[in-house]
């Protein structure tokens, strides 16, 4: 398929989903990286209530004090 016919069935709003290859989709700059990080106890105890008052895990938390931090400060 042409590019200028895939806009145009986007632009006019139809399902465009079976010409996409969402295997292989990525989100540029959402790739991940591991780290490890070593905390106190007391702060795994205080990042666990903080994680469980918000239904949340521990490390859904961490990521998103983090994002908030870094939001903050650009």
């Amino acid at each position: 398929m042409k590019a200028s016919d895939f806009d145009k069935k986007f632009d006019e709003g139809e399902d465009i989903t079976e010409q996409l290859d969402l295997a292989h989709a990525n989100r540029p700059g959402f790739q991940l990286k591991r780290v490890n990080v070593d905390f106190p106890a007391w702060m795994i105890e205080s990042l666990d209530h903080q994680a469980h008052r918000l239904g949340v895990s521990r490390q859904a938390l961490i990521k998103m004090w983090l994002a908030e931090k870094i939001e903050h400060l650009q």
